[in-house]
């Protein structure tokens, strides 16, 4: 912040708080694909488009393994 003098940092933390409230009021914070997207950047797009279907369905394979190991093993029982 100290790099930045110029900037109004009340300001920023005063339209970060009106924004948290809007999103929680409107039901939360769910992003819609093209919010996600537009906030992971140009980059991650362009990287998105060069991804083969099959790579993709191996990432999805491993995530849902994962997941599958980290939920499982969380669960009361």
């Amino acid at each position: 912040m100290k790099k930045y003098r110029e900037v109004r940092w009340s300001e920023v933390v005063r339209k970060a708080i009106v924004e948290y409230l809007r999103r929680l009021e409107e039901g939360g914070f769910e992003l819609t694909t093209r919010e996600l997207l537009d906030e992971l950047g140009e980059g991650f797009r362009e990287s998105l488009k060069k991804l083969s279907f099959e790579d993709s369905l191996r990432g999805y394979e491993r995530m849902r393994e994962a997941e599958w190991r980290r939920s499982s093993t969380t669960r009361v029982s």
